[in-house]
Parts: C-alpha cells; structure tokens; sequence
C-alpha cells in the first residue's frame, strides 16, 4: 500500500486541491485508494460528502482509537473511499500531547487496511503539528505542493527538516515524492523564476507537471466535484491526470 502525505506548513498551496485531485485521477485508472482527510476545515470531505450527516470522523480513529473501517465512507467516485474530518480534530493536538503513541496512531490504524487499498491519500492542515506529524510517520512517501508565488518557499526548509527528524527515527522509509508547482501562470517572469528557485532546492524531485491558476480548480469543490467531473475537458483536469501519471510511475 503506498501512503502519500500532502503536506506543506504554509496555507493557500493548493494542498486540498491536489489532495482531491490526486486521489480522484488514481481511483479512475482503477486504483483502489483512500482520500484522508486530516485538515480541521474538512475542505477535502465537503468535497465529497455532506460532512452535517457524519457520526464519526478521524478525530474518533486518532483520538478515541476507533477502526478506521468505522468512519470510511464512500464517495461518488468509482474506487475511492473518504475517511472523513470535521472541526474537533482542531482538539486533537491537545489531546494528544503527552501520549506515549501520539506520533504512531494514525500509522497503526492503516495497517489493517493495508490490503483493501492500494492508494492512500493523506491531506494534511497548514502547520507542522502532531496531525502532520501522524501523517509523515503513516506515509511512505510526501508530496510537497509548492505555489508558484514569491513567498513560495516560506518555511520549507522547516518541513524538510521535520521530514529528516521523521526519517531518523519513527519513519526511516519515508521518501519525498517530489515537489509539485502550483497556481503557476507560466506568462509572467516572476513565475519562471520562482519556477527555478524550486527546482534548485528539490533537484529531479521536481515534477514535470506544473498546475496553473485556474478559476474552474476553485469552483469545482464548491459543487462538490473533483476536477474531472466539473470541467473535464479544463487544463486543470490535464495537469493533474498528467501529475497522476509521473505519481504513479515514481512510486
């Protein structure tokens, strides 16, 4: 089972979208995979579930121990499951410090999915706490979505030497993936040159695929929708089956 964390610690990265995006490409080329949805504002579980209705959520799988099994719903897309979120695991943190397993919950709950998914998805929130953490230590591989923006490497250097204290101990098999590009407008200067400043800090672990700025990638959670089914013939749909394809040849 391969575990893809999508994480980066600054917010507004396109972490969601390609968390949504991603995990609903992969399902379409008949993978069966698993969305996780670890962000407080639920923005990858509106997408596919009215979340008002849900009993349970991750809080209860990390928090109180329950079965994953127990939360995982289905989503309207063919092979793809959601393990939903909702506004208490903003209490999770609290919850969790001082335990002696905090930093393994997540990861010990997947291992009795490890044979009905082939893919799983983890989306995590804008900070480098114990939810992200709990997603490095699952993962067996990260993703980093980078915007493409002046500011765009803000604080990575913080995530990738959280990624090497991961590596050191609870998760010495932790790979990164790679870098993706995001809300890139490749017509202006300052694009290509924030374009080269990513590439000089992750070398080949660049994806080839850049996902431009797109009013339909905005538009498309809102009507609870992946890319693919709002507007399948948009650019956006393009990048991100293409971003699937490198995803999957890289793993």
């Amino acid at each position: 089972m391969i575990v893809i964390a999508i994480a980066n610690q600054k917010g507004g990265v396109g972490k969601t979208t390609t968390a949504i995006n991603l995990a609903a490409a992969l399902a379409m080329r008949g993978r069966r995979t698993l969305l996780i949805d670890l962000d407080p504002q639920a923005n990858s579980s509106m997408t596919y579930v009215d979340i008002r209705a849900l009993q349970k959520s991750m809080y209860d799988v990390i928090g109180d121990g329950l079965p994953i099994a127990d939360v995982v719903v289905p989503s309207k897309v063919p092979n793809l499951d959601l393990a939903p979120s909702r506004i208490a695991l903003a209490k999770l943190e609290a919850k969790l410090v001082g335990e002696l397993d905090a930093h393994f919950r997540l990861k010990d709950k997947l291992d009795a999915v490890k044979d009905t998914y082939e893919f799983v998805v983890i989306d995590t929130p804008p900070a480098l706490g114990l939810i992200t953490v709990n997603a490095l230590v699952a993962a067996t591989h990260l993703l980093v979505p980078v915007q493409s923006s002046y500011f765009a490497l803000e604080g990575t250097d913080d995530l990738l030497e959280t990624v090497e204290r991961i590596r050191s101990r609870p998760n010495p098999n932790l790979k990164l993936l790679g870098a993706v590009i995001t809300l890139h407008d490749k017509r202006t200067t300052l694009a290509r040159d924030v374009q080269k400043a990513i590439a000089d800090v992750f070398g080949d672990r660049i994806f080839q695929t850049t996902i431009s700025k797109s009013i339909r990638l905005e538009e498309s959670p809102a009507h609870r929708e992946s890319i693919f089914t709002f507007a399948p013939q948009s650019t956006g749909a393009y990048e991100y089956y293409r971003l699937c394809e490198e995803v999957i040849e890289r793993v």
